[in-house]
């Protein structure tokens, strides 16, 4: 047997230990690796989000959640140039007029196995109508994250002053309340229904039952009696001149709202914050909330839209299980709380809402008990393009260019088109 050289043996030895010491270096490395998962947030959400992101990551080592803020204007037309190019996130908020479309592009992931396995998340938490939102063709793809409806935001001083000490609770006492304010001199009009808004005429529809589409939502329906017998009271608010026609008329909702321009209007949550802000301190106790309107007393709160933003998984994301977590991270009622604090949004869950007294307290009550009488508007894919039509030829109902029945009939032909490829699609099935 040959003899090893007493140096060369130390060197093997001190190289043995620096390739071992290499190996278990790449060892942990790889053990250690990090997982991003991507998350696709809008406008002053976005922004307020990533406080939040400390806490999950302390909570779940290795994984790092990148919030990318999207403004809102630009979102819709990045979120479908990220699809075309498969580049979509792993998480993302969406409002949900939005979801429809994404499903039907075969582009979220369903969320009613990862429901029934969650100890965090259940419908029993949400408001239905909100819930519902979510829910296509009986299959559930997003979790609401904060949730939107329209109420009455109204001037409880000049209604006390024509004798009302409480707001409307039917469309006939506030077309009422709003001659009454204008005889007294106390406003210029009554209301402010602005015409590049479709809420109050798609209300005042569905609140007569009109379903908006008809046919598994494959036409149009708004020639239909029920649309009609809704669009006829909006009318009335600008044939009876308590509504102003021009938009230049009001230039400043907060300043007109102050300035007695006018003692009611119809808007959602944001406009909490802004009206604290805006109005001056002395006028802080002379406004209000309330539900809306219905077509009866004993109806009362009358039904509103369900609005707001949910949280979905794509289904090309790699990180599902991961995913799903951030969004029950989300979902905790503390954060949902905190996150309330931060942005003013209305949180999602009723655990929420409980600890913060909201459902009780000047002006989100009214918003609490409005959450409870809201539908979605129909869950079609086309139905951003459908609103937008119908806002148009609401502007020749009010401007009298044409007749409610005639504009509503050609609304139903554009609709009609619209909906040619849904047509297409469901005789298909």
């Amino acid at each position: 047997m040959r003899n090893i050289h007493p140096w060369k043996l130390v060197c093997t030895l001190v190289l043995s230990f620096i390739l071992m010491q290499m190996s278990t270096s790449c060892r942990k490395s790889s053990s250690t690796k990090v997982i991003t998962l991507d998350f696709w947030a809008f406008g002053a959400e976005g922004d307020n989000v990533r406080k939040f992101v400390t806490g999950f990551e302390a909570e779940n080592p290795g994984v790092r959640v990148l919030v990318q803020n999207i403004p809102w204007t630009a979102a819709h037309e990045k979120l479908l140039t990220a699809y075309a190019g498969n580049s979509m996130p792993d998480i993302c908020q969406l409002g949900n007029t939005w979801i429809p479309e994404f499903v039907a592009l075969n582009a979220l992931e369903g969320l009613d196995r990862s429901i029934d396995s969650s100890n965090m998340i259940s419908s029993e938490s949400y408001f239905p109508g909100i819930w519902e939102t979510n829910r296509i063709e009986g299959n559930l793809y997003g979790i609401p994250w904060y949730v939107d409806t329209r109420v009455l935001f109204y001037r409880s001083d000049l209604l006390r002053k024509i004798g009302w000490d409480s707001p409307p609770e039917t469309w006939e006492q506030m077309l009422e309340i709003s001659k009454r304010l204008i005889e007294s001199g106390y406003t210029k009009y009554g209301v402010f229904l602005p015409l590049n808004e479709w809420v109050v005429p798609t209300v005042l529809g569905m609140q007569q039952g009109s379903a908006i589409l008809k046919d598994d939502a494959c036409y149009g329906a708004f020639s239909d009696e029920s649309f009609l017998r809704g669009l006829e009271i909006y009318q009335h608010f600008f044939q009876d001149g308590l509504a102003p026609k021009g938009m230049t008329e009001v230039n400043n909702v907060y300043q007109g709202f102050q300035e007695n321009t006018f003692a009611l209007y119809i808007s959602g949550p944001w406009n909490i914050g802004e009206m604290m802000s805006r109005l001056p301190a002395q006028m802080q106790d002379a406004w209000d909330t309330a539900p809306l309107p219905a077509l009866r007393s004993e109806d009362y709160p009358g039904l509103s839209l369900a609005g707001g933003s949910s949280l979905v998984i794509f289904r090309s994301s790699q990180h599902k299980d991961l995913s799903w977590r951030w969004i029950e991270y989300l979902s905790r009622p503390d954060v949902q709380s905190e996150f309330y604090s931060q942005t003013g949004d209305l949180p999602a869950r009723l655990e929420s809402w409980a600890a913060l007294g909201l459902s009780e307290k000047k002006p989100t009550a009214a918003f609490y008990h409005q959450l409870e009488s809201v539908k979605n508007t129909p869950q079609v894919p086309e139905w951003e393009q459908i609103a937008m039509k119908l806002q148009q030829y609401l502007e020749y109902v009010v401007f009298e260019k044409w007749t409610s029945e005639k504009a509503m009939e050609l609304l139903d032909q554009d609709v009609n088109k619209i909906l040619e490829k849904r047509r297409w699609l469901k005789s298909r099935d």
